[in-house]
């Protein structure tokens, strides 16, 4: 950190179901880091994508944090709040040139990448060919567009790399242009993309430092490069270890995750905490849990 920063970091869950075991590893850990360095924690309700978000979610969240003794320093920001924010920044981006109407379905993007032989997928998403781009073979006048999309490079012989630094992970590169392709920043729908929402997000509440689940990693340099176009800060990061379920593949609310039972705080917190690595004994509080796993975390600071 810069001398004289206060360290601002933040917990953001989805209201699209109760916290699990994965994502309860997560907030310890965002928790843990900001109380380390002294510093605030934040949380935020990314509620962006409306028709998935469940009733009752969010005050289930709010209560399990609770439970666990991680409570914010601060009322929790909500996404469905910050609508005109997220406007101005597309306006931003819109008038740099940046930031372009898209018209093509998902059907059509995989007959256009089938097309070239480029018929490839990045985490569920397909690799945008460039259909709409300016200049390119369709481009879209404004009031025909269903989304919005952010120019990754002008052209097919150009290539944004994004090299970042991140905590645990270390040394991570990424080819936009050619792995992700001008990613979304306002969907078909209408509804705010989930990589302009956060970076607007994390600027507007002083974010310093992002801790969150591995699986996030990969779109860090999107955000990165967000950043830069729109001239704001860049947060350092540290990617935590994933919860993997018995088949393997990690926990989430996708693939039915049980919620955890925060009645019984103390066995979730030293759970969470031997995900991240630290050494807690059996039959802690959750008070004590807390306090032997935050000096743990001081120790490991030193260490970086």
């Amino acid at each position: 950190m810069r001398p004289g920063e206060l360290y601002v970091g933040r917990f953001a869950p989805s209201p699209t179901g109760w916290l699990h075991a994965g994502s309860m590893v997560a907030a310890l850990a965002s928790w843990l880091d900001a109380r380390a360095h002294g510093g605030r924690w934040l949380v935020r309700i990314e509620d962006v994508d409306g028709p998935r978000c469940i009733a009752g979610a969010e005050d289930a969240i709010l209560r399990q944090l609770a439970d666990c003794g991680l409570h914010p320093d601060a009322p929790p920001l909500r996404q469905s709040d910050c609508g005109a924010l997220y406007a101005q920044a597309l306006e931003r981006l819109q008038a740099a040139g940046l930031a372009y109407g898209c018209r093509c379905t998902r059907r059509e993007i995989a007959q256009a990448l089938q097309a070239r032989g480029l018929d490839r997928e990045r985490h569920g998403d397909l690799v945008y060919p460039g259909t709409c781009r300016p200049g390119g073979p369709q481009p879209v006048p404004w009031l025909e567009a269903r989304a919005v999309r952010l120019l990754t490079c002008a052209d097919d012989g150009c290539d944004t790399v994004i090299d970042w630094q991140d905590r645990r992970l270390g040394r991570q590169r990424q080819n936009v242009s050619r792995e992700v392709g001008d990613f979304v920043l306002r969907r078909a729908d209408g509804l705010w993309a989930y990589q302009l929402a956060v970076v607007v997000d994390d600027a507007a509440q002083g974010v310093t430092d992002i801790v969150r689940g591995e699986d996030l990693a990969d779109n860090t340099p999107r955000q990165i490069l967000l950043r830069r176009h729109l001239g704001l800060p860049q947060p350092r990061h540290l990617h935590t270890p994933l919860v993997l379920a018995a088949d393997g593949q990690k926990l989430s609310k996708q693939n039915g995750a049980a919620p955890v039972d925060t009645g019984r705080p103390a066995e979730v917190l030293t759970a969470a905490a031997r995900a991240l690595g630290l050494d807690l004994a059996e039959g802690l509080s959750a008070d004590a849990v807390r306090a032997e796993a935050l000096r743990q975390w001081r120790l490991r600071l030193e260490r970086e």
